[in-house]
């Protein structure tokens, strides 16, 4: 098996090696709900990505991809991503999975935000990300890291 980034199944196996990731909360407890309730099956769409070394789930992300018209950062206006809980399992930590990750993020070739965790700004910043200039009421406590394709730059506030 290769280390491929692959777009993540929901399905019960994939929601229990969730568990062992420090991000797992309501989005994933959501999902299990979805398949008790039969409302998603086996095998639906699901916004995580992931890297698997053997049959187990090393790293993953969340990436959504957000409509133009909630773009708040951007110039020029357009759809842009949104990537959240990126996290690799401590023993797989600097073998350059999280970078794996990103790039593939990046070849969407769409602009990037993400609001990283305390103590990640070093791995963002290496990843090319810069801060967006802070605007309390679009924000709102957040301290939002962006990352922008060639022609894109951001938005005044």
């Amino acid at each position: 098996m290769s280390n491929e980034v692959e777009k993540l199944l929901i399905n019960y196996k994939t929601l229990e090696q969730f568990k062992r990731f420090k991000e797992y909360g309501n989005q994933e407890l959501s999902m299990m709900e979805d398949l008790q309730n039969n409302i998603v099956e086996n095998n639906s769409e699901s916004p995580f990505y992931g890297i698997h070394v053997g049959h187990n789930l090393i790293a993953r992300m969340s990436l959504y991809r957000v409509s133009a018209k909630y773009d708040a950062y951007f110039e020029p206006t357009q759809d842009y991503l949104e990537l959240w809980k990126l996290e690799v399992l401590p023993d797989y930590r600097g073998r350059h999975y999280g970078k794996a990750l990103v790039d593939f993020a990046k070849s969407f070739n769409l602009p990037i935000k993400t609001n990283p965790r305390i103590n990640s700004h070093g791995f963002w910043e290496k990843m090319g990300f810069q801060k967006a200039k802070y605007d309390m009421e679009r924000d709102l406590g957040e301290n939002p890291l962006i990352w922008m394709p060639e022609g894109v730059e951001e938005k005044e506030v």
